[in-house]
């Protein structure tokens, strides 16, 4: 039995989208064979990410699709005996797609409404978008904030989606009660989290190039702002360029809290207990180290507080 398996853990950075399976796409696609489904699972860096990404969304047609996802990750996370997860809805995907939210959240919730898991929901926006794009998706999350939402964040392309375009959108979601979060320094270097603290994000989504710079290091130390760190994402990603070259640890011995996720665990074929036995094996973590960072995330979970509205 992995080690990692006798203590519960949760999950702050999980992508819905990202969660699908080739076999779950084949019940949505049945048009298509398995063998056709994981070809198109099959990529090479970030942007073949990317277009798996969105080669999965463009299926999700029916908000039936999306509670089919949702039930299908619940009974993995449930298996596993995860407890407590933030789900990360693209609801700005949804929107490109020129679908009506609504259902599709209702359906989600309803799903989740039977899991044994306990779910929150975060909103995700696609930074490459604009701000226009990104305040539609934060009205989406404000008008949620007592119905399951707990956070707004932006994903996608940092380098097309500079943080800076997202000021007034960040102080609107604060202001409604949400929660902040932004993914930053997966794919760009640590000037794009501290961007994304700027902005006020309480979490920062991979974060992992702010090894590069050690003023950043002793600020999310001394402020106790945690990174969400996928080790498989990021290899698989290109984010970095191995496991070997993963810099998790050195985040660690630096002190930044740190918590373990899945990113798009159907994508990338890995579980949560998964990643934790990674980190044991090839990132040197004790499993007292270990249990720690699983103690990290529910520290850091969003439910733990509410935003109060207002200046």
């Amino acid at each position: 039995m992995s080690t990692a398996a006798a203590y519960p853990k949760a999950e702050l950075h999980l992508h819905l989208e990202g969660s699908a399976t080739p076999e779950t796409m084949l019940a949505l696609d049945p048009a298509s064979s398995l063998d056709e489904i994981r070809e198109y699972f099959r990529f090479t860096g970030f942007q073949g990410f990317l277009e798996t990404f969105k080669r999965i969304v463009e299926l999700l047609r029916r908000p039936e699709d999306y509670a089919r996802l949702t039930r299908d990750l619940l009974v993995r996370l449930a298996a596993e005996g995860v407890p407590y997860a933030e789900i990360t809805l693209s609801a700005g995907v949804v929107l490109w797609k020129r679908q009506d939210f609504a259902p599709i959240y209702a359906a989600v919730r309803e799903a989740a409404a039977s899991s044994p898991v306990e779910v929150r929901w975060i909103l995700d926006a696609v930074r490459q978008f604009g701000p226009d794009h990104a305040m539609q998706v934060a009205q989406l999350a404000a008008g949620r904030v007592h119905d399951g939402v707990v956070a707004f964040g932006i994903g996608g392309d940092e380098e097309r989606g500079p943080a800076r375009w997202f000021g007034d959108v960040y102080r609107f979601a604060r202001d409604a009660g949400l929660h902040l979060t932004a993914h930053a320094g997966e794919t760009a270097g640590p000037e794009s989290v501290w961007a994304a603290l700027e902005l006020g994000a309480e979490r920062i989504g991979h974060g992992i190039r702010a090894v590069d710079d050690p003023v950043l290091l002793r600020h999310l130390r001394d402020r106790a702002i945690p990174l969400e760190v996928c080790i498989t994402s990021n290899v698989m990603t290109g984010a970095v360029p191995s496991l070997d070259a993963h810099p998790i640890r050195r985040l660690y011995d630096a002190g930044v809290p740190i918590t373990l996720n899945t990113d798009d665990p159907g994508i990338f074929g890995v579980s949560l207990t998964g990643e934790y036995d990674l980190a044991a094996r090839h990132c040197g973590f004790s499993p007292a180290e270990l249990q720690g960072i699983a103690e990290n995330a529910f520290r850091h979970a969003f439910r733990q507080s509410q935003r109060h509205s207002g200046p």
